[in-house]
């Protein structure tokens, strides 16, 4: 190449030009994405201040969802308006690792998606929060409760500040804070059966985070009968390991005491399944309702304490996690059904039902050979299989070491009282076939077969099935 040609320094010429307007262009793209972030960290600024002078900043709900502007309380208290450019490319970028995740299609689904979130304590303002980050833009809270002192240790986005106030209102400025995008309905109302139908008008998920029972089963039912997609939280409250928490329908859930009033009650009217739920199979252990003082049954009836009828008086311990928890697999179900990407056939439910099918046909063959007849079923189902196998035992042989069993096995423990919860133990297959023939057939005492650590394991095991009765009945 003759680098002194004229047409080699035409073309050197042409190819500099060209770098240098792509860097002009670039610089310039980047000086104005700095200009808006350095905007909307003003704007955020101005917002916080405002706050933390008691003013919070109000978003109007209504608009084309591209522009909106949020008035914040001057000196006088009379609102100003401070326009907040934020753009398509500004959205897109906030929104960046949820559209590599789902992509185009599966994104423009959800950013058009509308969510009803009933019930907005420590699992649905979470469900909330999430759906929002993710590009949610239509939401509407529903809640007729206030933010207390003791809600700081599971709500969301509540403060200091909103103690007193209602909680979707807390839970609106909270979104409004991180999306400029969102429209937020806020309603502070009770959901009923005979009124809430307009609450739930154009939802394509509707959240239920309902504490109480009756409403609870109302709502379900309600959305089953007017073809509304529903998701249900069941009860997170005296519960602490997150491992246990999982998703199913709810006709498969067990130890839950809240899944099963649920459960049964929909039963009575006609709805069986097709309700996805988030649930623990944690089965609690001394953790009880609090006591109300002596003083308020001195008073009289302690349900007119109530701010409802059907309502709870008592306090349920609640450690904070565990409601987040619960609320982020709701948004997370929930965002995968709308962007078209479902989460199918979760595998502890799939993987255990298995085992606890086993372990019942071995048990029933073991009450068989000792009863010496034949039986049409035995007294435990299969979701008490499994709590006698998962949370009284651990997974583990009552034997020394206590070591996870490779055929895992239960047996009828006492000869002489009936098998139930309290009288099923765990056993390693071979030892459990040992425990019918010396024990069960053969009337040995257990402590001369065993010994007495095993005796003790069993004794400790028995009164935790009681508290277990104590808590699911």
């Amino acid at each position: 190449m003759d680098l002194n040609s004229h047409r080699t320094q035409l073309v050197a010429t042409a190819v500099a030009a060209s770098i240098v307007t792509a860097g002009f262009f670039s610089a310039y793209q980047q000086y104005s994405r700095r200009q808006k972030r350095r905007s909307l960290d003003q704007d955020i600024l101005r917002s916080l201040t405002a706050s933390s002078r008691g003013k919070a900043p109000r978003a109007d709900s209504e608009g084309d969802g591209e522009h909106h502007e949020v008035h914040i309380g001057g000196p006088s208290n009379e609102p100003r308006e401070v326009p907040l450019e934020y753009d398509e490319e500004l959205v897109r970028e906030q929104l960046a690792r949820n559209y590599a995740f789902f992509g185009e299609e599966a994104m423009a689904k959800i950013r058009k998606g509308t969510v009803v979130v009933v019930g907005c304590g420590g699992v649905g303002s979470w469900a909330a929060v999430m759906l929002v980050r993710s590009g949610i833009s239509k939401i509407r809270l529903v809640d007729f409760d206030q933010v207390t002192l003791s809600s700081l240790n599971r709500h969301a986005t509540a403060t200091l500040a909103d103690v007193g106030t209602p909680k979707v209102k807390c839970i609106e400025r909270a979104l409004k804070q991180f999306s400029r995008i969102v429209e937020v309905d806020a309603r502070i109302e009770l959901w009923r059966k005979d009124t809430g139908g307009d609450l739930l008008e154009g939802a394509d998920w509707v959240i239920d985070a309902i504490d109480n029972i009756t409403t609870k089963v109302d709502l379900l039912k309600y959305c089953h009968d007017n073809n509304i997609k529903v998701f249900s939280s069941m009860g997170s409250g005296a519960k602490c390991d997150p491992t246990r928490v999982q998703i199913s329908d709810i006709s498969y859930t067990m130890y839950d005491p809240l899944a099963r009033a649920v459960r049964r009650r929909l039963r009575l009217e006609g709805v069986s399944s097709g309700v996805p739920v988030v649930y623990s199979t944690e089965v609690p252990g001394e953790v009880k309702l609090l006591p109300l003082p002596e003083e308020e049954f001195q008073k009289g009836n302690v349900k007119e304490l109530g701010v409802f009828d059907d309502f709870r008086v008592r306090i349920l311990p609640v450690l904070g996690p565990l409601p987040a928890i619960f609320g982020l697999n709701i948004a997370t179900y929930v965002l995968c059904e709308i962007a078209g990407k479902p989460i199918n056939n979760p595998l502890p439910i799939k993987g255990r039902k298995k085992l606890y099918e086993r372990l019942s046909r071995d048990l029933q063959k073991r009450e068989e050979k000792f009863l010496g007849q034949q039986m049409n079923k035995l007294p435990l189902d299969d979701d008490d299989i499994g709590l006698v196998f998962e949370d009284l035992h651990r997974g583990r042989s009552v034997r020394p070491p206590h070591a996870v069993p490779e055929r895992p096995a239960l047996v009828r423990w006492d000869p002489e009282a009936p098998l139930s919860l309290h009288n099923c133990v765990a056993f390693e297959f071979a030892d459990a076939e040992r425990h019918l023939k010396e024990c069960l057939l053969e009337k040995k005492r257990p402590e001369d077969v065993w010994g007495e650590e095993v005796v003790e394991v069993v004794k400790r095991r028995q009164e935790e099935a009681r508290r277990v009765v104590e808590w699911v009945l």
